[in-house]
Order: C-alpha cells, then sequence, then structure tokens
C-alpha cells in the first residue's frame, strides 16, 4: 500500500480534465492533498465544479495551463492525441507523462478495490456498490463515471478502507488495476476501433479476471467460463417483478425494492449486493440499503416534462443492448407511447452496428434519429457513415412506426416540440452532448 501522505507533495495536471473518468481522479487527487490543476477543449458545469473544489480547471488548451517547475506530472485522457500543446510541452520540458491508467492503478493500490467491468451497466452498478456501502457507514471511496445522485459527485475519497471503481476495456486499463473483487456484468464488443474481435476482447476480460481474490458475475456460461478454474459468485436474478419505475426481487432470503425500473437494472443490483456481500455488509443491511439508490447521472434520468405534459428521460445508451433495455424499462411507466431520440456516438460503432440499433430502436413507438456524434473520430475517415444509416435500418424494422431523420438540434427540437405529447415518455439517448436537446425540451425540471 502507498501512504496517501505522498500526494500532497504532488502537482498532477489533467488534460481533460472535463471528462466523466478524468474529472472524478482528479476530484480524488484533490482530497488526497495533490496540488491539482487540467483543461479540457471547452466550459462546462464538470469544470466549474471541480473549480469550486479549488482545481485550476482551464476551457481550452493551452501551453499556459501547463503549471511551471519540473515535478508536475501530466496525467492524459486517451482522447488527447499527441498534438495536444500541453501534453508536448510537458514532454519537451521533461515531466512525467502518465495515462489516465497509470494514475488509477495507483489509487487502487491505496484501498481494497472493487472494480465492475462490462460494456454495459459498469457506471450503475458501480453506483450501487457505493451507495450500498455509504448507507451501511463504511464510508467508502468512489470513481464513477457518471454522477451518484444521492452525493451529486461522481467521486469521493471517504475514510473507509474500500474503493469502488470501473474497470474499462476500452483502452484496456482495466488490466492496470489492483482488484480484490471483480464484477462482470457482461462482455459485449462496444469498441471496434480497438477490438479486431470478440475473442481479443474476452482475452482481456479474461486476464483481468485472473488475478483478484473474488469475482460476481451472472450465471452464464460463457461468462464463468472466463474465470476458469478460480472460486466466482454465479448469480441470477430470482422472482423478479417489474412494477412503474422500479422492481422487487429475491436476494439471499431477502425481500429487494429497487426504485430504478427495468429488468436489466435488477441484475446490476444483484451484482452490487453481492459485492457488498463480499465487503463486509450483512444481507439484510444490504436489501434496505439498496432501496434508497435512486439512480446515477445520464442513466434514466428524469428531466422533467415538455410544454406538452411529456415526461423527458436522459440516457446513456450508446450500444444496441442498451438502447433495447432503456426502451424496456421505459415501458414499464405505462407510457401512452415511448418516443426514443437517438444520437450515434462514433462513426466506427455506426457503421458496424447500424442494423442492430435499427431493431433495438424499432422497439419504441416512434423513433428520432440525430446525426453522429463525431467524439474521437473523423467524419472523413468514414464516407457515407452517418446517422441516416440507423434512421434507415429503424425503418426497415419498425413495421410501419414513425422513424424520422433529424440530423440537427434544432430541427429536432422543432419536431419534438410539435410531436410530444401528454403521456407520452420522450428518452434522449446517446454519449455525446445530446442532453442538452433533452434540457431544452423541459419547461418543468423533475423534482427528482
Amino acid at each position: 500500500m502507498v501512504d496517501s501522505a505522498d500526494w500532497s507533495s504532488r502537482q498532477l495536471h489533467f488534460v481533460g480534465i472535463g471528462g466523466a473518468g478524468m474529472s472524478g481522479w482528479a476530484s480524488v487527487a484533490a482530497d488526497l492533498g495533490a496540488a491539482v490543476s487540467g483543461s479540457d477543449a471547452a466550459d462546462s458545469p464538470t469544470l466549474a465544479a471541480l473549480r469550486a473544489q479549488g482545481i485550476g480547471a482551464h476551457a481550452g488548451h493551452a501551453i499556459s495551463n501547463l503549471p511551471s517547475g519540473g515535478n508536475t506530472e501530466l496525467v492524459r485522457s486517451s482522447a488527447i492525441p499527441d498534438s495536444n500543446p500541453e501534453l508536448a510541452a510537458a514532454r519537451e520540458r521533461g515531466l512525467r507523462v502518465m495515462e489516465r491508467a497509470e494514475l488509477l492503478a495507483e489509487l487502487t493500490a491505496l484501498r481494497r478495490t472493487i472494480a465492475v467491468a462490462g460494456a454495459h451497466g459498469k457506471t450503475t452498478t458501480t453506483s450501487m456498490v457505493a451507495q450500498v456501502l455509504i448507507e451501511c457507514g463504511l464510508d467508502p471511496g468512489y470513481l464513477i463515471g457518471g454522477e451518484l445522485r444521492s452525493s451529486g459527485r461522481n467521486a469521493a475519497w471517504g475514510s473507509g478502507e474500500w474503493l469502488i471503481v470501473e474497470a474499462d476495456e476500452s483502452d484496456r486499463s482495466m488490466l492496470s488495476l489492483n482488484v480484490e473483487v471483480a464484477v462482470v456484468t457482461n462482455v459485449e464488443l462496444d469498441h471496434h476501433a480497438n477490438y479486431r474481435s470478440l475473442a481479443e476482447l474476452r482475452e482481456v476480460f479474461r486476464s483481468f479476471l485472473s488475478r483478484p481474490s473474488h469475482a460476481v458475475m451472472p450465471d452464464l456460461p460463457e461468462l464463468l467460463e472466463l474465470r476458469g478454474e478460480m472460486p466466482v459468485i454465479a448469480f441470477n436474478v430470482d422472482a423478479l417483478e417489474l412494477r412503474p419505475g422500479g422492481s422487487s426481487f429475491q436476494w439471499r432470503g431477502e425481500q429487494v425494492t429497487l426504485s430504478v425500473p427495468g429488468a436489466h437494472n435488477a441484475a446490476n443490483a444483484v451484482a452490487a449486493l453481492e459485492s457488498a456481500l463480499l465487503a463486509g455488509v450483512e444481507p439484510g443491511e444490504a436489501a434496505r440499503a439498496i432501496k434508497s439508490f435512486s439512480g446515477a447521472g445520464r442513466r434514466f434520468e428524469e428531466l422533467g416534462r415538455s410544454e406538452s405534459g411529456a415526461l423527458i428521460i436522459d440516457d446513456y445508451a450508446h450500444h444496441p443492448t442498451e438502447v433495447a433495455a432503456t426502451i424496456a424499462a421505459a415501458r414499464t411507466l405505462g407510457s401512452k407511447r415511448v418516443v426514443a431520440v437517438f444520437q450515434p456516438h462514433l462513426f466506427s460503432r455506426t457503421e458496424r452496428l447500424a442494423a442492430e440499433f435499427g431493431r433495438a430502436l424499432a422497439a419504441a413507438d416512434v423513433v428520432c434519429v440525430l446525426d453522429v456524434y463525431e467524439a474521437r473520430e473523423k467524419p472523413e475517415d468514414f464516407p457515407g457513415v452517418d446517422g441516416r444509416l440507423i434512421a434507415a435500418a429503424a425503418a426497415d424494422a419498425a413495421g410501419g412506426k414513425e422513424v424520422l431523420w433529424l440530423p440537427n438540434f434544432s430541427e429536432a427540437l422543432t419536431q419534438l416540440n410539435l410531436l410530444l405529447r401528454a403521456g407520452d415518455s420522450c428518452l434522449i439517448l446517446g454519449a455525446g452532448d445530446v442532453r442538452s436537446l433533452g434540457e431544452d425540451l423541459v419547461v418543468e425540471p423533475s423534482s427528482r
């Protein structure tokens, strides 16, 4: 274990500090006593929150953002290119440059760590584990890719012995972590630019699962095989009953009530409960504690109601499996119609999974498809790939339901205000900046 007091002499500069993960790591580094600064491409509420914590979070990348002196360590987001001026200046000055995985490895070496991996459900499951341990008085540290609604933060260090983190397969950073309890929610190919095949991805998960003392995962042969002969807690969701806005199920003799909807969230909850059990929480305490979980940021988050009275729900779903699960969860609300508004994320994912996205979206009553959020990819590298591929696939699969191609937010806002009506649930789906469209639709913010 590394003494946390060592951090008080450190100067860390985060390039890409506004990201969901990077902002949390910067916040925790500051909690540990380090002097922290950073930059992001544009200003945002995340940067404002970091500045309120005393962190020098700059909007825009410039050499002047990089602190002077020879002891600065630069932490680089995986989205930051080699051409970034701060990164180039740090290398020219001979400063230590860390990939984000290196810093996360250091943080996980400080505490007993529960790491949650999987293509879908990482943020929600990590949030659930954190909520249960907080409610049960263990005061854990946590690093989450979304805001824990009960605390209003995506990261905290806490005073307890446990740290709960997301384990990211996208850049293989999950392999750098020091993990005692590994949780795997599922294994699906989601990052086509980084993996040539599902088989290659499975080998990364196999390596991830080869080291922790404990593993928790659904009772599925294709997942259990990745753990080999090592011990594993394999779970199912027993006696599941879905209801508007939540569910109930049986777990280790306890009746569990969950306040977030969908069968997928019930499975996430069982994974979280089993993890809490390994952290020393009694089953009855864990079951009572998880009832207070109200969700994570951008995960089936109710934003409020539109001018017509439609319920606007924001969700990070950016893979066909996630889209299908979110639409199924919306069906439990008893809405007259489910309207799905989807912003594709990454050209590579759009190109590879257009047909799957179309089939998933076709489960809604009305489908609206926006253009691709570019993120780290360039449109010129993917000629002919845009959101119309998914709109066409959805139209083919929708059996005559209304499918709209609305490439920009301005057009989408106008059309949705005409389309939505009282009794509708409108899902704002995607990993890009589509939440802002949902916020523009809301005239009566949610009190949740």
